[in-house]
């Protein structure tokens, strides 16, 4: 689908974004299966950010930020860009400019799987972005690729309208028709996680709390009294 641009793609449940993204990457990749999760290169830019928000895809070609500026056209305010790039490239296709352009556009950030520039700048505006690499190589504007269209950004498989869910632990992906019940089994897991907190915190051992005795004694697990020398 070269040369094409989707200006209109359904969205998530505003509640269920809003919930996986008080959860956060960790419970939600560990709620969905431990799946979605982009590759670990991929860092924020500055750290505290925490993002969660529908998914606009640009697929750029290497050394090109053509998309970027075509895919602002179509982003509603809340949306998360995610930058993919048919070949693997790590030069600065994002920058403060841009950045200001999303920020003025409501966009709540910016996945890129190529590099950024500006990397200051973008963080002392504080505008989340999460990035490949972080490089002062320009880029041109001079091949087509396409917008809201299926692309794989650091190894996920991202459609448009995705939930994308961003902090300090990375980045995850969540499926538009499975957020609302992602977002549900994230709660559980919180809630389960609450309850050990509050015996770890007692100094109770995760040994016991997690029964792990009897299959580490099944593995074959032997306790020696006394020192070995």
């Amino acid at each position: 689908m070269s040369g094409t641009v989707v200006r209109n793609i359904h969205r998530a449940d505003a509640g269920a974004i809003e919930a996986l993204g008080r959860q956060g990457v960790a419970t939600v990749h560990e709620a969905q299966g431990r799946t979605g999760l982009m590759q670990a290169y991929m860092r924020p830019v500055w750290r505290g950010a925490r993002i969660a928000g529908s998914a606009i895809t640009a697929l750029c070609h290497p050394g090109d930020n053509w998309m970027i500026h075509v895919a602002c056209e179509v982003l509603k305010k809340g949306d998360i860009l995610v930058v993919a790039c048919s070949s693997e490239n790590s030069d600065g296709g994002f920058g403060e400019l841009l950045a200001t352009s999303l920020k003025a556009l409501g966009a709540k950030g910016v996945i890129l799987d190529i590099g950024c520039r500006d990397a200051a700048e973008i963080s002392e505006m504080k505008f989340p972005v999460w990035s490949r690499a972080i490089s002062a190589k320009g880029t041109v504007k001079a091949s087509i690729g396409s917008v809201n269209v299926p692309v794989v950004c650091a190894g996920v498989n991202v459609k448009p309208g995705d939930v994308i869910v961003a902090d300090d632990d990375g980045v995850v992906v969540v499926d538009r028709k499975q957020a609302s019940e992602i977002a549900r089994l994230g709660a559980e897991r919180e809630k389960k996680e609450a309850g050990s907190r509050a015996r770890l915190q007692k100094g109770e051992l995760g040994l016991d709390i997690y029964d792990m005795r009897k299959a580490l004694a099944d593995k074959g697990l032997k306790y020696i009294d006394g020192p070995l020398d």
